[in-house]
């Protein structure tokens, strides 16, 4: 499915997230397309956090994209989208582990209840070797570790947005914080400030994923 272009303002202005909503709601449906391209990396990356399955992460996305469709209308008046999606998102990951997971495992039950293009072809190759590397290195922490690492490192997200999407405190983002990157400086050493370069959504990957949701939305409705 071609995915359709988005009709631009003719004075070129970068139409804020709030803007898009209202316009959204007003009925100019192809504006949603540009949340989804401005968010689509940090709906994966905490999905991914979460699930540590590409496939299954790009499920959870789709339906958290699908949930905030659904649910634009409650979006509070000055509150981040942003945001908003990455709860709604991480709420939908985390329904996922609980179906999937066993009763116990090495996370444990007890965090999962309070977790609510290159030119230089040589260069790209280099920087995805790190980054898998990096990836392998988050992949091993513990989950509650692993989601605030990836938001508050890897996402570049406030200590408060990471609070208010995992559903937790600020002194509690900051002590898993802190252990995750002991223990990421002690698997990688200086390779840890490669964090930013980890789960990256890249253009194909956010093409096939605009498509299949403003297909699924166009049938509703």
């Amino acid at each position: 499915m071609a995915v359709p272009a988005i009709e631009m303002p003719a004075s070129g202005a970068v139409l804020s997230d709030g803007e898009v909503v209202r316009r959204v709601l007003e009925g100019d449906r192809s504006l949603f397309e540009l949340l989804m391209r401005r968010y689509d990396q940090r709906a994966y990356r905490a999905a991914r956090s979460i699930l540590r399955d590409d496939a299954e992460a790009e499920d959870a996305m789709q339906e958290g994209w699908m949930q905030a469709w659904r649910r634009l209308r409650q979006l509070e008046d000055g509150e981040s989208f942003a945001g908003w999606l990455v709860r709604i998102t991480v709420n939908e990951a985390l329904a996922r582990l609980r179906h999937r997971r066993p009763l116990h495992d090495a996370d444990g039950d007890d965090e999962l209840a309070e977790v609510a293009g290159r030119e230089d072809p040589e260069s790209d190759a280099a920087a995805r070797e790190l980054a898998q590397v990096v990836e392998a290195a988050v992949d091993a922490l513990p989950l509650a570790q692993r989601t605030a690492f990836v938001l508050r490192e890897v996402d570049g997200l406030s200590t408060e947005e990471t609070a208010a999407a995992l559903g937790i405190t600020a002194g509690a983002v900051k002590l898993r914080l802190h252990r995750a990157r002991v223990a990421i400086r002690g698997a990688l050493g200086d390779g840890a400030e490669a964090a930013p370069l980890a789960f990256r959504f890249e253009a194909p990957r956010c093409n096939r994923m605009v498509a299949a949701v403003l297909a699924r939305i166009a049938a509703e409705p």
